[in-house]
């Protein structure tokens, strides 16, 4: 645990002890006194070029700290955060929970949802009217759901979604498969040993 008094420069490089036994080495990128919590800048654990891991390490929990290279220099500036983008995306963030919400609100079905859910993931101009999915305006995709309960203009809109219905039925359907064949085997094998 950190000494009283202790603290880490950002961008020392520093190795940690867990009380599991973990052993945690990489720079310093943030450390907060009061709470004891060290934020580590790791190697990226997929291997990915130009990505890293960063550790949380609460120090109540760490046997042993070393410093291996003490950074003695000003650290650079951090990198400016573009406040409008993330504001913007926490904005629609927010509006797809609460048009989660209003959908179990509403009573719709989970094959409702889920299939708003993969729609949206294509078409972003997609919402809620009632139970119905409304997509660009241009396609009402009714309750159960299905291929033929999309409605709209005929065009490359309603063609367009009519594919996504269509394959998210069917990987829906391929999931299912999948499943039962992996719980049959057991089934069998329970009948066997009877």
């Amino acid at each position: 645990m950190a000494a009283p008094g202790e603290y880490f420069s950002v961008g020392s490089q520093v190795s940690c002890r867990t009380c599991q036994e973990q052993r945690l080495q990489g720079e310093v990128v943030a450390f907060d006194y009061p709470s004891k919590m060290l934020a580590l800048k790791c190697p990226s654990s997929s291997g990915k070029p130009n990505h890293a891991d960063i550790l949380l390490i609460n120090l109540q929990y760490v046997s042993e700290v070393n410093i291996i290279n003490d950074r003695t220099e000003t650290p650079p500036p951090l990198a400016s955060l573009n406040v409008s983008k993330l504001a913007n995306k926490a904005r629609m963030e927010k509006e797809e929970k609460l048009s989660q919400a209003y959908a179990i609100s509403a009573g719709v079905s989970l094959e409702g949802q889920q299939l708003f859910q993969t729609i949206h993931k294509t078409i972003k101009d997609c919402k809620w009217q009632e139970k119905n999915i409304v997509v660009m305006e241009e396609v009402v995709i009714a309750p159960p759901y299905q291929v033929e309960n999309c409605k709209g203009k005929e065009g490359s809109a309603l063609s367009h979604v009519r594919k996504i219905v269509e394959k998210h039925f069917r990987d829906v359907e391929s999931q299912k498969v999948m499943q039962r064949s992996q719980v049959q085997p057991t089934q069998k094998e329970s009948t066997l040993s009877s």
